[in-house]
């Protein structure tokens, strides 16, 4: 990739973009201001950004001085630009890790990342568990949905065996929160461990490839600032997820096969029962781990209204990436490496300083203030975000509503967008709304098999019950092939940098309409609310304020 000249890098430090002042009736936005952005951050110098790298720390010092250049007002640690979080890393240790099947037939032993991927425990450097088992069907417990996949059963002790995902026909964004927290609910029920297997539909979405692709990546969890790593489940000691032959070899003896009960699951609200299993599973893996550190990036425009200038809006962008690829023995010398994260997520957080440079230019300034959050070690887990909403800036309570940007598809002239989470708040309707005069519609989740909604920022928000969506381009007008070439190809590979045939004038259109949803967020009479009897206002803001449907 063509490196870009070290007197216009470090220009760009220094320098925001050269553009003319904005009204807030007519803001310009640019593409060369948002190739600009994109440019530096996804330079060959910054080395794929990956969280604790020197490179993130170069980008988290761009977007600061971008921030200072407006006139942002900090609002990280003691009053600077940056939060630093610290993580925990941990990764396997020398020795491989194992998953050892045992029933009646003997036992058969399965090598991490063949047909088993060992989970990693960084509570325990040495683990070495060993338990029964027993299938508890999707591992799903919610009355509200009528879920009850533990009734009957005992799992106290023992290793749960799940399948990945949620029922057919069960709603996509309930289904994803609730297949992110099963972990919680075995838990809950006394189990010490947990297994996955995949379903005809889980196995479309993730191949068992594209899953192993992943497999010796190193887990981070933050530290709390009283030195305490973070853990939602500390009760189950190891966990791991099963290929074929591994899931096989648990289901030995089973009442039922693998494949009649994905057959069962396969179905419109098929819900398979759970049955303790004739085998046992042992879990081996030595891990190492070490302390961290990475910024948050945080500025405020505060607001103009008296009365509503203490309640916050916040945009929100992931700056970190995956770094740079391990390199393979068969690799040529001159092989790039580098994953650049042009489009994920450098296009987001040039959205947001596009934003933030027409909100602070304009003569007219927002009503209710804006928080402007950069967010590192998104691709960990969501984890800085996660820190930042436990954390944050201004009290939680103060903050009335969150637009995540990540990874907007600028390949084509898009014509919709999609506001994953729209359904559940006011935020639909005021971005369906905002949009609207650009002639750009409002579409519901394309792809809702890949469970996007708990995969982006905007879920730690609203785990804090804040309102919130994650906009992206939507799959009008060429979308759908270009977001399916993009995921099978360029998405967490080398070939997400410069030299994509990046549509800047989309860039430019999605900084617009991002200006405008977010303007409409702080300048209503009424901020974003919770729509009445929501699944997600219900669970996380019982007692906040709700609008009706």
């Amino acid at each position: 990739m063509k490196r870009l000249a070290l007197l216009a890098a470090a220009s760009a430090l220094v320098i925001p973009a050269a553009l003319s002042a904005q009204s807030s009736a007519d803001p310009v936005f640019t593409p060369a201001a948002m190739r600009a952005h994109v440019e530096f951050l996804a330079d060959d110098l910054l080395k794929g950004r990956d969280t604790g790298s020197e490179g993130h720390e170069i980008a988290a010092r761009y977007v600061a001085s971008q921030f200072d250049g407006l006139g942002l007002k900090p609002a990280g640690d003691q009053n600077g630009w940056l939060q630093r979080i610290t993580f925990q890393k941990t990764e396997f240790g020398k020795t491989p890790a194992t998953l050892t099947v045992t029933g009646a037939g003997g036992a058969k032993s399965f090598a991490h990342a063949g047909d088993v991927i060992v989970g990693i425990n960084a509570a325990e450097p040495h683990l070495d568990v060993t338990a029964p088992l027993v299938f508890v069907g999707y591992g799903l417990e919610n009355k509200r949905l009528g879920l009850d996949d533990y009734a009957g059963l005992d799992v106290k002790g023992k290793m749960v065996v799940t399948l990945r995902g949620y029922p057919k026909g069960l709603p996509s964004e309930e289904g994803a929160h609730l297949s992110a927290t099963k972990g919680k609910v075995a838990e809950a029920h006394g189990a010490i461990g947990m297994l996955s297997l995949g379903t005809i539909q889980s196995m479309k979405a993730r191949p068992w490839a594209r899953m192993a692709q992943f497999a010796d990546e190193p887990d981070f969890t933050w530290v709390s600032p009283e030195g305490v790593p973070f853990n939602a489940a500390p009760g189950l000691r190891a966990s791991a997820a099963l290929n074929d032959p591994a899931a096989e070899a648990v289901f030995a003896g089973a009442p039922t096969t693998i494949t009649a009960i994905r057959k069962t699951a396969d179905k419109a609200g098929g819900k398979p029962k759970g049955f303790a299993l004739k085998t046992s599973v042992t879990i081996k893996a030595d891990t190492v781990s070490e302390r961290v550190t990475s910024p948050n990036v945080v500025a405020i425009l505060p607001g103009s209204d008296p009365k509503l200038k203490d309640e916050y809006v916040v945009l929100s962008a992931h700056l970190d990436h995956i770094g740079i690829s391990p390199a393979k023995p068969d690799d040529p010398a001159d092989k790039d490496r580098i994953n650049n994260g042009a489009l994920d997520n450098g296009a987001g957080i040039a959205t947001m300083l596009e934003v933030a440079r027409a909100m602070a230019q304009s003569p007219d300034k927002p009503r209710r203030s804006i928080i402007f959050l950069a967010s590192t070690a998104e691709e960990k887990g969501l984890l800085g975000a996660d820190y930042f909403a436990r954390h944050p800036s201004v009290p939680v309570k103060q903050i009335v509503g969150n637009v995540d940007l990540d990874m907007p598809l600028l390949l084509y002239p898009f014509t919709d967008v999609v506001a994953f989470g729209a359904d559940h708040s006011t935020l639909g309707p005021i971005v369906a709304k905002a949009v609207a005069p650009m002639g750009v519609k409002l579409s519901p989740d394309p792809m809702p098999q890949e469970t996007i909604f708990v995969r982006s920022d905007h879920y730690m928000f609203v785990k804090q019950g804040v309102p919130a969506v994650f906009l992206a381009t939507g799959f009008a007008n060429g979308g759908e092939k270009a977001w399916d070439a993009f995921l099978g190809g360029a998405y967490h590979h080398p070939g997400d940098d410069m030299m994509q045939k990046i549509d800047w004038r989309a860039g430019a259109r999605f900084a617009e309409a991002n200006y405008r949803i977010t303007r409409a967020m702080a300048d209503g009479d009424t901020p974003p609310l919770w729509f009445a009897k929501d699944f997600f206002g219900d669970l996380f803001a019982p007692d906040a304020a709700k609008a009706p449907k």
